[in-house]
């Protein structure tokens, strides 16, 4: 008895390491070109793509070699890294929808403002495609973010920890990963103390959106879950209730607030009846769980 409890201890420890020396890795292989250019200059950005697909490659290796030889005798590596077709569709979607009801009050504000137009005009989606940073911000970093941190990390929480709990602590090297953005805001002139200061607020909402998408990742059992739940965030960017203010009409502002309200109040309540696992064919990492 007590030497199994010494092995799930040893696992244990192994699982958070891992996970620690790849956050370090994950981080590091960004800086490793050491250039004076901006972080949205074509080269840099090239560069960078080059280190997220090394990383793609090296990451599934933390969470093999981490892994308990009784979990993979009754799973694959791929089921584990969330890339099965049982509920691929579902989990394509449902996420998907959730997130737009989460930002309900943002979606509505570009209705109003004709943004939604852009969306039905194959010219916008193609000068899109052109551009190095569309493909940064709503591929790349969404696909090797979620690959890396939701992917690989948490099934090696998760044999460690119940669910809710791996949920919650799994997305605190998502935050801290993004503390990196201190040296590139000072490189670009910003003020130390103003950038520690923005650094702060991105590690506080990253990691509240780490948990959700841990969360998804979880109750799916999916990785497309949470890499198009990452990819709507980045493309609708932090909710700014300074727009708000902007409305002259009292009524129509109260109403998009109302709005912003109704979307959290409708995507509280649908959080939980939407990620049903069973909807997903997922026993893998909830209810009668593998792990």
């Amino acid at each position: 008895m007590e030497t199994i409890e010494q092995n799930n201890q040893s696992l244990c420890i192994y699982s958070i390491s891992s996970c620690l020396l790849l956050t370090i890795i994950y981080v590091s292989s960004f800086y490793i070109w050491n250039s004076p250019l901006s972080r949205d200059h074509s080269n840099v950005i090239k560069k960078r793509f080059f280190s997220g697909f090394i990383m793609t490659l090296i990451s599934p290796g933390f969470l093999y070699f981490g892994m308990s030889n009784k979990v993979l005798e009754k799973t694959t590596i791929w089921e584990l890294l969330g890339l099965r077709w049982s509920g691929l569709l579902q989990a394509t979607f449902i996420p998907l929808f959730l997130t737009m009801i989460l930002f309900l009050g943002p979606l509505s504000m570009q209705g109003f403002n004709g943004e939604w137009k852009l969306y039905a005009e194959l010219p916008y989606w193609i000068e899109n495609t052109k551009s190095l940073i569309w493909w940064r911000n709503q591929i790349v970093a969404p696909f090797s973010e979620e690959w890396t941190f939701r992917a690989c990390m948490m099934p090696l929480f998760l044999q460690c920890f119940h669910p809710y709990i791996a949920i919650f602590i799994c997305p605190l090297f998502f935050g801290v990963a993004h503390f990196h953005h201190v040296f590139e805001l000072t490189k670009m002139g910003v003020e130390l103390k103003h950038a520690i200061i923005v650094s702060v607020f991105q590690f506080m909402y990253t990691t509240l959106f780490g948990a959700y998408a841990a969360f998804l990742f979880v109750k799916t059992g999916h990785f497309i879950a949470p890499f198009a739940a990452h990819s709507f965030c980045n493309h609708m960017g932090f909710p700014d209730l300074s727009e708000v203010r902007a409305y002259k009409d009292p009524l129509k502002k109260a109403g998009i607030l109302c709005l912003f309200v109704i979307g959290f109040v409708a995507w509280y309540y649908l959080l939980i009846p939407l990620t049903n696992p069973t909807w997903f064919s997922n026993n893998l990492f909830w209810s009668k769980r593998v792990l």
